[in-house]
């Protein structure tokens, strides 16, 4: 009788836990592969969308959702399911270079926290309960003021913000790893500290940099379109989803919710779906979430 049969035989015909981890472990990437190939179907479609289809037309101005307009038009008669994906688009870049900038700097802070002098460590970790004690709304409305507003001071902003929760992370992982008996015979092997850093360290900071910067992503969306829907982020010509919701205020009281409670609701997807991949990327990569 082969292994297997053997197996579920002692568990009642059941499947192991290791075949149901393996089960599961397929759900999980075949999911992710979905939610990824959604975002870069939205993101590539609002790439693709020219000024001239967003160009609007009195003609069909303020027309409710319907077979020819899905997400109905605005008061100047522009596609509101056309500009939502647009914005999108624009959100996401503003995120994803906000999110890689904010965690390449945790990762460089993180690891000089961990590996340097006791002071850096010191100073490293009163920066950030410093930064973590204001609201990031504020913080990135003050920087955006100071750099004169516009896509500089929102990316500024978004990725001077964001980057202390995973460098307290790159930081604990930095000091474990010091601990390991392998990095002490590099040590006693007369490796200097930039070889171990590049062929013990980073490699296991890989997982972390990419799952902490997909998790970082949904805040930096939400925070470009906040920041924009107050009127200091991106420019008002721009089709971003913050500027068509500001816009949207002013004829909600006219029953023009269309334009606004679609394009809402459509962000607030966007960032729960990346949030899911985040999640999903993370059970993936982590040594420890694989084993459950």
């Amino acid at each position: 009788m082969s292994r297997q049969n053997t197996d579920r035989r002692i568990i009642g015909g059941r499947p192991s836990k290791k075949s149901e981890r393996l089960n599961n472990r397929k759900h999980i990437v075949i999911l992710t592969i979905i939610l990824a190939l959604i975002l870069i179907v939205v993101y590539a479609s609002g790439i693709f969308i020219t000024e001239e289809a967003v160009k609007g037309s009195f003609l069909n101005a303020k027309c409710p959702p319907g077979m020819k307009h899905i997400f109905g038009t605005d008061a100047l008669g522009r596609d509101v399911f056309l500009r939502t994906l647009k914005g999108l688009s624009v959100s996401l870049t503003v995120g994803i270079a906000a999110s890689i900038i904010s965690a390449v700097i945790a990762v460089f802070v993180g690891i000089a926290a961990a590996a340097g002098a006791k002071w850096i460590d010191t100073i490293v970790n009163w920066i950030i309960d410093l930064v973590m004690s204001v609201p990031h709304t504020i913080l990135i409305i003050l920087i955006s003021f100071v750099l004169g507003r516009g896509l500089k001071g929102l990316l500024v902003g978004i990725a001077a913000t964001h980057w202390c929760s995973l460098a307290r992370l790159i930081r604990a992982e930095v000091l474990q790893l010091r601990s390991q008996q392998y990095i002490e015979v590099s040590r006693r092997l007369g490796k200097s500290g930039g070889w171990i850093l590049i062929n013990h360290l980073l490699p296991h900071l890989v997982p972390q940099f990419f799952v902490g910067l997909v998790l970082m992503l949904p805040h930096a969306i939400l925070h470009e379109a906040s920041i924009s829907f107050l009127g200091f982020g991106l420019p008002p010509e721009q089709s971003a989803i913050g500027i068509i919701l500001a816009e949207s205020m002013r004829y909600l009281s006219t029953g023009m919710w269309w334009t606004a409670v679609l394009p809402g609701i459509t962000l607030v997807l966007i960032v729960l779906l990346v949030d899911k991949l985040g999640d999903n990327l993370r059970m993936i990569l982590d040594p420890y979430s694989a084993q459950k």
